[in-house]
């Protein structure tokens, strides 16, 4: 059984609605209980985030036999907005990027500068 490392402390660049979308990303019929292991979340915490991901439009789910079947709405623009017009397929294709190991553009200088 995969065990989760102890949370970080402090500040992190990811937030955990992004963690969490990211793992519906790379499977759409994932269990809550795999997704709060990989995110290092409470299943409550994972409900409660998906609640508010599907409250605010980015995601949907129906029930398909015993499994839950996500849907994310790619086209949503980020909320906030300093990140307009970005929108969810293309934060999810640099975090899925990333997570598959595939090399992504370089925005810092190797000499500093």
């Amino acid at each position: 059984m995969d065990r989760a490392p102890e949370p970080h402390a402090g500040w992190t660049f990811l937030t955990n609605h992004s963690r969490v979308l990211a793992a519906i990303a790379e499977d759409h019929t994932v269990r809550i209980r795999d997704i709060a292991v990989r995110c290092r979340l409470t299943e409550r915490a994972v409900q409660k985030i998906i609640a508010d991901l599907e409250e605010g439009g980015y995601l949907t789910h129906s029930r398909e036999g015993r499994s839950n079947v996500y849907r994310i709405a790619p086209d949503r623009v980020l909320r906030h907005p300093a990140d307009a017009p970005a929108t969810v397929a293309e934060l999810l294709s640099v975090l899925l990027r990333h997570e598959a190991g595939q090399p992504t553009a370089s925005l810092v200088d190797h000499e500093g500068h």
